[in-house]
């Protein structure tokens, strides 16, 4: 295993490379114009694409993809160093000190029982230092970039914090399906200029259910997106052995499909399934 002094100077060399990459003289003529805000955008798509790796239980591209991650966070260091507001080094103190500050369990004399007894510690110990910074309303700091369905649970989550919540998943339930009566109603109606409100309250009923049955939304949606593509995959595969093309079959032909995709897909998760 790799020794810290070695991950020290791995990272000297990655700081290094930053800062010959923005030299004004002998740097990178596109990284030398870069500006915090005109490289946020990669910060997110690397995030993704980390996440993407660790969904798909590749090893080896997650070490690249980590790497990609950690330029961004140095990329935008270096650009705070030249302009005097801070540099990597006060980036992991910071991190440090607010990583040792949120554990007193581990750093300190406070007990904390089980992972979810720290989860509500964190919560509290969040919501005071939004308090230091003058962030006192129970919604503040829930970041605008958020993924809507990321953000809608977190902010659903701060509202129980004060009691307005379900008590449980079944009256949630009930919310879900009163929120899908009212879209149809509109859509019924042709108010077209409803719809996408009834429509946005519909999905935000639905992270308030998942959020009640311990289901993060963001992942069960990429979990059912890549379910579907496998089974386009699929149903492009059958058409192939049929010499046709999907865009070829009437509706009727293509349902036919999907449904021979999905017992395909059954009999490989349960190989037994038909017996």
């Amino acid at each position: 295993m790799t020794s810290d002094t070695q991950s020290a100077d791995a990272l000297i060399g990655l700081l290094q490379i930053m800062r010959r990459l923005r030299d004004p003289e002998s740097g990178c003529p596109w990284d030398r114009q870069q500006t915090h805000r005109s490289i946020a955008p990669y910060a997110v798509e690397e995030a993704y694409e980390l996440l993407d790796t660790i969904e798909r239980n590749d090893t080896e591209e997650l070490r690249d993809e980590l790497g990609d991650l950690l330029f961004q966070v140095v990329f935008h260091a270096q650009m705070s160093s030249e302009s005097g507001v801070f540099d990597f080094q006060d980036v992991v103190n910071a991190i440090c000190e607010k990583l040792t500050r949120r554990h007193p369990h581990v750093y300190g004399d406070e007990k904390i029982e089980n992972a979810g007894h720290q989860t509500t510690a964190w919560e509290s110990h969040k919501a005071a230092e939004r308090h230091s910074k003058e962030r006192t309303g129970l919604l503040d700091g829930v970041p605008l970039a958020l993924p809507a369905l990321t953000r809608a649970g977190k902010l659903q989550k701060r509202a129980a914090r004060i009691g307005f919540d379900w008590n449980a998943a079944q009256g949630t339930l009930v919310k879900v399906r009163e929120e899908l009566d009212e879209l149809q109603q509109e859509i019924e109606r042709g108010y077209t200029a409803n719809i996408e409100s009834e429509f946005g309250d519909l999905l935000f009923s639905c992270v308030n259910l998942a959020r009640k049955l311990e289901v993060d939304p963001e992942s069960a949606l990429r979990g059912t997106n890549r379910k579907f593509e496998q089974r386009i995959a699929c149903m492009e595969s059958l058409a192939r052995a049929r010499s046709v093309t999907l865009d070829e079959l009437p509706l009727e032909q293509l349902d036919a499909l999907w449904e021979e995709a999905k017992s395909r897909e059954q009999a490989l998760v349960s190989p037994d399934a038909g017996q």
